[in-house]
């Protein structure tokens, strides 16, 4: 059983906006319902599971009221987690739900799968969503990556160039993330209480605890809403 775990939770404050990004309306639509379009089609997707805070609950039900196939929603969605201190640990509650779920036997499976994105990548592709699950099998997880264009250096103080990096060594990560449930959620729980602050990406917790992650090439479309440029550019996507 895939289950794709939604993270909505973010206040966007890099954005600027009144409200956090993924329910920002483009096109009489929140960022989120974007991605939880292509998830609701994505055959791969057995089940999706949303991190908001409560406030938002009805307002993301609305909008899927308003956007997709009740029937189709009703069959695919699982609940609803609450969001973290940070990005980490609110990937973290909801893989606890998603363990409590298995308990009790809600989730059915003795194969279950996690498929982590962020609620603002609404150019999120069924493609990506497949290529991701088919490089899982022979690997303990799955990212999208971009090479790097342009050459990398390092500095120590932010002023002055400490060293150059090796461009072909480095890569830009993107999401969705795929992993085994199991060993992923045991590497996360690995962090607690203090390390799984310092996390800054979803797969780090999986390439400290030795979990073999494969890359598979990335889309420059598919990129994260973070900026006021970023919304812009997606407006004028939207346009034709």
């Amino acid at each position: 059983m895939n289950i794709a775990i939604i993270l909505a939770g973010g206040t966007g404050t890099r954005l600027g906006a009144d409200i956090p990004k993924q329910y920002i309306q483009v096109n009489d639509k929140m960022i989120l319902t974007y991605v939880l379009s292509t998830c609701v089609q994505a055959p791969e997707i057995d089940g999706i599971r949303i991190v908001c805070a409560d406030m938002w609950e009805d307002d993301i039900e609305a909008d899927i009221r308003k956007h997709l196939t009740a029937s189709t929603w009703k069959e695919i969605f699982i609940g609803y987690s609450e969001p973290g201190d940070n990005r980490q640990l609110s990937i973290l509650h909801a893989l606890e739900d998603i363990e409590e779920d298995i308990r009790t036997g809600r989730i059915v499976s003795e194969d279950v799968n996690v498929m982590i994105c962020d609620a603002a990548r609404p150019n999120l592709t069924m493609q990506m969503i497949s290529d991701c699950f088919a490089a899982l099998p022979e690997n303990d997880g799955v990212m999208p990556v971009l090479p790097m264009k342009d050459t990398i250096y390092q500095s120590v103080d932010g002023k002055i160039i400490t060293s150059t990096l090796r461009r072909e060594e480095l890569f830009a990560g993107q999401a969705p993330e795929v992993f085994r449930f199991t060993p992923y959620y045991e590497a996360c729980k690995a962090l607690l209480p203090d390390d799984i602050y310092t996390i800054n990406g979803s797969s780090e917790p999986a390439i400290l605890a030795g979990m073999k992650i494969a890359m598979i090439p990335g889309d420059e479309k598919n990129y994260k809403i973070t900026t006021q440029g970023d919304l812009e550019r997606f407006r004028e996507d939207r346009k034709y």
